[in-house]
């Protein structure tokens, strides 16, 4: 059910997206669909979930995309899903979903259960400007952003997460301290620098395909407190030699060739 949701989110674009006159709806006769702003092909950051008269804001990540035969597809901040969606008029409906099953960090789980509890069925679809409401009969809504994606040059990567395999992990550390985020910049010169949480580092990082290798990096030599330095020793493990990347709109993943990776986002 909770991809059920968000791919409902992403749906939800879809509905207004293309048609005119009675009868023009998905070929049921059901309805027409209306003229509206364009939703399709759009990455749909979502931003909440308010179930109850309570606000879940969502994870970083999680997000929503429709493309123009209606294959809804995103990201719970966690979890990724894929979903068949249909509209009809101003509301969607998903007949078909899949999910990933990583283990993940309680709060990303607390924000997909209150997803399942929330949506189900039919969604109003509303579109203002870059912004996207999706609202169940009982009043409880989701709240998407349209973004642009972020190219890897010139972009400050925050890292937000480590994985393992299928498991993703917070960081250790104080994640609201902002002088201790570990952070990636990747140069247009094949250059990489940033600060592993703790000491700073600069080093080369050649891209090839969907490869980036890493060479030898150099740096600050501060003696940190653990957990810092334990990250550290982490981080300096996958950013060494061939790891495979991806770019999922605004979420950038690398992984070693052992399946130890790291998962980052533009700075805010």
């Amino acid at each position: 059910m909770a991809v059920a949701a968000l791919a409902l989110l992403a749906l939800a674009a879809c509905g207004r997206e293309t048609g005119s006159g009675a009868g023009s709806g998905d070929g049921d006769g059901s309805g027409s669909v209306r003229t509206g702003p364009r939703v399709t092909g759009v990455h749909w950051n979502v931003d909440s979930v308010t179930a109850g008269g309570r606000r879940t804001a969502a994870p970083d990540g999680a997000h929503v995309v429709i493309d123009a035969k209606g294959r809804a597809t995103g990201n719970f901040g966690c979890n990724r899903f894929t979903a068949e969606t249909r509209t009809d008029g101003d509301t969607i409906t998903v007949r078909q979903a899949t999910t990933t099953a990583m283990g993940c960090e309680k709060d990303a789980e607390r924000f997909e259960k209150a997803m399942s509890r929330a949506f189900g069925g039919e969604l109003a679809v509303a579109v203002t400007g870059r912004n996207l409401t999706l609202t169940t009969a009982t009043g409880d809504s989701i709240a998407l952003t349209s973004e642009p994606p972020a190219p890897l040059t010139g972009t400050t990567w925050t890292v937000t997460s480590l994985v393992s395999g299928t498991t993703s992990s917070s960081l250790p550390g104080n994640p609201e301290n902002a002088e201790r985020k570990a952070r990636l910049t990747f140069g247009e010169d094949g250059s990489v620098r940033g600060t592993l949480g703790c000491n700073s580092f600069r080093g080369t990082a050649e891209v090839t395909g969907s490869t980036i290798t890493f060479g030898p990096a150099g740096g600050t030599k501060m003696m940190c407190p653990d957990p810092g330095m334990k990250l550290e020793r982490a981080l300096l493990a996958i950013l060494d030699g061939r790891t495979t990347y991806r770019i999922d709109h605004r979420t950038l993943s690398l992984t070693a060739p052992n399946g130890e990776g790291l998962r980052a986002v533009p700075q805010a």
